[in-house]
């Protein structure tokens, strides 16, 4: 959550809002960005740090444990219309990778803009080739895309 919250003006230059979820208190969230998170990143938490105690919000997303009473980390792609678009849910030992968020949002963000008539292939970062989804395309696909995995970094 730290690097999230570092890369805040990240977020929001992709017209992006980030929230953040937990079955703990305000009063928990207060403590933990006080004491730990604002220490990590040199500024408090840029975000709202919600509350969800009786783990209504992480039962529709299905992340909530009914036996610990907790939710399992995870990230949810949301888009303008209310609909989730991609998510990523890991235990906690593992964390995520927030440059692999920001590139799924610019990803997700094109094949909106062009309303699907181009989508982005395994990989994809802006300014590389995207596909163009039609017959033509079945079969061929490595003919368009075996180009630009040359340039994979």
């Amino acid at each position: 959550m730290s690097t999230v919250a570092d890369r805040n003006d990240d977020f929001k230059a992709l017209g992006v809002q980030v929230l953040s979820v937990s079955v703990d208190s305000v009063f928990v969230h207060k403590v933990w960005n006080d004491t730990e998170l604002s220490k990590m990143i040199g500024k408090d938490v840029p975000f709202p740090m919600l509350s969800d105690q009786d783990g209504s919000v992480g039962r529709l997303y299905g992340i909530y444990d009914e036996d610990a009473g907790v939710e399992t980390r995870g990230r949810f792609i949301i888009d303008p219309d209310g609909i989730v678009q991609g998510f990523e849910v890991l235990t906690p030992p593992v964390g995520r990778n927030v440059n692999e968020t920001l590139r799924q949002i610019q990803a997700f963000q094109l094949v909106r803009e062009t309303k699907g008539g181009e989508v982005t292939p395994a990989g994809w970062k802006p300014g590389r080739k995207t596909l163009k989804p039609g017959p033509h395309l079945v079969g061929n696909v490595w003919k368009e895309w075996t180009v630009d995995l040359a340039r994979e970094d």
